[in-house]
Parts: C-alpha cells; structure tokens; sequence
C-alpha cells in the first residue's frame, strides 16, 4: 500500500511490519506455546459466544496465528486481511497450505475495509484494539467495523482493573518522567471502550477474560444492532 493509497486515518506503528519485522513476530508468537493455547481458548470461546458464523473475516490477521483454528469449521467462508503485504506473504509461507487456500485475503485498513456493507458474519480482530490510543480514532474503526459485518465483532483489547493494568501505569509514568516515547500500546477504561462500543451501534453481547484479575487481555464479543 503506496503514501498515496494510506487511510485517511492513517497509525504510525502499522508502517513497521516489514518483511524482517514480520518474520520476526511469526517467531515471537510461535515460541510462546503455552499463551498461544490459552490465546487460542479464549478465541473460541468467544466465536462459540458469537454464535459460531459462517463467515468471519480475520483482521489484522498477522502471519495467519489462528487460521487452523478458524478453519475447523470446514463449512466456514473465511476471509484475512492486514494492512501489511509482508504479513500476509509470511502467513502464506509458514501456514499449512491447504488451510491457506481456505482464505481470500486481503490487504487494507481496519478503517477502510475493502469489502461490501453487510460482507461477512463476523469479523475477527485480534490483538489490533490495544494499538488505538485515541477515543475517536476506535470509534472510528468500529463504525467500520459495524458496516461490514452482518452479525458480530469479536475483539480484543488491555483493560483496566487488573494487576498488569496497574504495573503497566507505572511504566507510562516512569517513561513519560523520562521523557521516552510511547510504544503504541495502551490500556483502556472498561466503561469507557464499552461506551464506544454502544455507541458505534453495537451490544455487548458478553467478554472473556485471559485470566481475570491479572492480565489486560480481554476479548469482548459484540453484536450489530438494528438502525
């Protein structure tokens, strides 16, 4: 994706996925094992919650970390997309084949999805939400988000009200004392994203938490409301 071609919203931290930095994320991911599978439950827990669709698009999808997964359903249309062409050509290169011929994919924003209104079930987004800072920049995405699926969003984000939500404000404080930069993570208010939420269109239809009290990630599931 050219300068010429970029978003109008447009996220600094999306332009460092090249194809080094790519590989390296697959390699990260791949060695943690035992997160990886409690990342992976937590995931299917939460499409079981949506409703177990038909057809979910996968955004940002990586290097393709949860494709086996969502192609157990060997009935299910799937979509992947990521604004990064070195991400999707590593997914093609290190996933099993034919898992990724299930796959139409795509490359495009979260902002500006390149399918139709009402393109898919559900849309998968995965480790994404944590990277936007600013209110009206997610809000912006959600509204995306609401137009191009039918049915659900199943997405992920840090929350507050957890110990690492506490150690992680200690560490802002501390860089920001030390005047370093930010680094395009950061953890949001429940109230707050879930306000965002209902008011991109939006129910909250339930959340799933990695492991409560103590880490940030949680998974939300959340379903289109009628206009």
């Amino acid at each position: 994706m050219s300068d010429q071609q970029k978003p109008a919203i447009h996220l600094s931290f999306s332009d460092k996925y090249t194809d080094t930095h790519s590989q390296e994320y697959f390699r990260k991911h791949n060695e943690k094992k035992l997160s990886d599978r409690m990342e992976h439950r937590m995931a299917a827990r939460a499409l079981a919650l949506a409703g177990n669709p038909v057809s979910v698009l996968d955004l940002p999808c990586g290097t393709g970390r949860f494709w086996s997964m969502l192609a157990e359903n060997p009935q299910r249309e799937l979509l992947a997309a990521d604004y990064s062409a070195a991400m999707l050509e590593v997914a093609r290169k290190v996933r099993d084949p034919a898992v990724v011929r299930r796959f139409r994919l795509l490359q495009c924003s979260a902002f500006e999805i390149t399918l139709p209104d009402n393109g898919v079930d559900c849309i998968f987004s995965i480790r994404l939400m944590h990277h936007i800072g600013e209110s009206a920049n997610r809000l912006a995405m959600l509204k995306e988000f609401r137009r191009v699926t039918r049915d659900t969003v199943v997405l992920s984000l840090w929350v507050d009200g957890n110990y690492k939500a506490w150690r992680r404000r200690r560490l802002e404080q501390k860089r920001l004392q030390q005047g370093e930069m930010s680094d395009n993570r950061f953890v949001v208010q429940r109230a707050q994203f879930e306000r965002e939420c209902r008011n991109a269109g939006f129910e909250i239809v339930g959340h799933i938490d990695f492991l409560p009290r103590l880490f940030m990630w949680r998974t939300y599931v959340l379903r289109k409301k009628a206009v």
